[in-house]
């Protein structure tokens, strides 16, 4: 008897165009879905009324026992339509109004790659341009269907129907986040792994976790560096020295070469006064010239030291770029200083040359000897 109660009851459900009424799917076909709404008539859903997207088949939103909120289109003895998409529409707009002024960040699932961006279901159509997806550029989106991204809303227009989203903000945010906390966490004096990321004239960006430091051209090695290509290359893995952090401009001034060794540190143990070593003239100055003898390390000529005769400066008989044999006068590790000789390094070699030449004993006679009998000789012409 309750059973016929409630049977008589669905029967005389009055239903009118734009009410809005719950229903159970029935049966899904490809271009449309049957919906039980309590009604002596199931509804039909079309394809074109599921979602504001595109729907290639009812099936890809809907399954058998969903329930779907639907309002009603169209009623006939023959037919009662519904629509899915009238509902969420109005459902949607309340809630992505509350999301705009808010500034939420929400995630969309891509449901569609179409020229010009990428195409999300909201209840309502939601559009994310190209170039408000990533910071990088993009050449192709294919793969970006059904992938899941967080956004937020940045143009809202409910008579245009318009909802414009922005993945690439979030990443901004989050980017911007991420650099100050690194700022607020950074030291002069610590030492951190990094990435090239690109050269300039005057030094070299690194990438030391979110944020870009310089390495200036005079902090990339001990050795002079005309061009930052010489020492690195983009994408580089390096260690870098944090000098300076200036937290109101968001700078970062970093060092390669405070990482490494530097060429005083390397300097052969051996190297002493009194050693002939051959150095490259780098510098030419009025007291003298600055010769280098190993990478990164220059001792000094003094001007006296450099010719066995009178010069008025070091540019009459030496040449930047010349290769010349030097002998250490004195070297101070501690305060990184080498005096140098040319004069003295010649003055070597030439002895060197009369040991070779005139031995100082040779089957019994002496250097002293041979001498004077060319002398004798010489008396009697």
């Amino acid at each position: 008897m309750a059973d016929e109660l409630n049977t008589s009851l669905e029967e005389t459900k009055v239903l009118e165009v734009g009410d809005v009424v719950e229903g159970t799917v029935l049966k899904v076909e490809d271009k449309l879905a049957i919906i039980d709404v309590g009604y002596k008539q199931d509804a039909v859903l079309p394809v074109n009324e599921i979602s504001n997207v595109f729907v290639e088949k009812a099936s890809d939103f809907l399954k058998e026992g969903d329930k779907v909120a639907v309002k009603v289109t169209s009623l006939t003895e023959e037919q009662l339509t519904v629509s899915k998409k009238a509902v969420d529409t109005v459902m949607s707009w309340e809630e992505l109004k509350q999301k705009f002024d808010q500034n939420e960040t929400f995630e969309v699932t891509v449901h569609e790659v179409v020229k010009g961006g990428l195409v999300v279901d909201l209840g309502v159509r939601g559009f994310i341009p190209a170039s408000m997806v990533e910071k990088r550029f993009i050449e192709d989106f294919s793969d970006y269907k059904n992938r899941a991204l967080t956004v937020k809303i940045m143009e809202l227009d409910e008579e245009k129907n318009r909802v414009i989203l922005s993945h690439r903000a979030v990443e901004e945010e989050l980017e911007s986040q991420r650099k100050q906390e690194l700022l607020n966490n950074l030291d002069s004096g610590q030492v951190l792994d990094g990435t090239v990321q690109r050269l300039t004239d005057f030094g070299a960006f690194v990438d030391i976790g979110g944020l870009d430091g310089l390495v200036h051209i005079s902090q990339l090695s001990h050795k002079r560096v005309d061009n930052p290509s010489e020492v690195v290359s983009e994408g580089d893995a390096v260690k870098v020295k944090v000098l300076s952090v200036d937290r109101d401009n968001e700078r970062v001034s970093l060092s390669i070469k405070e990482t490494q060794p530097g060429p005083w540190e390397s300097l052969e143990s051996g190297l002493a006064p009194g050693k002939v070593i051959q150095g490259t003239v780098k510098r030419l100055v009025s007291f003298g010239a600055f010769v280098e003898i190993a990478q990164g390390v220059e001792g000094l000529v003094h001007i006296s030291e450099i010719s066995s005769r009178h010069i008025g400066s070091p540019g009459e008989v030496l040449s930047e770029g010349e290769k010349v044999n030097v002998k250490v006068l004195d070297i101070d590790r501690k305060e990184k200083r080498i005096s140098l000789s040319i004069r003295a390094a010649q003055e070597a070699k030439e002895q060197q040359n009369i040991r070779e030449n005139f031995p100082k004993e040779e089957k019994g006679f002496s250097l002293a000897d041979m001498i004077g009998d060319q002398l004798k000789g010489l008396k009697k012409d």
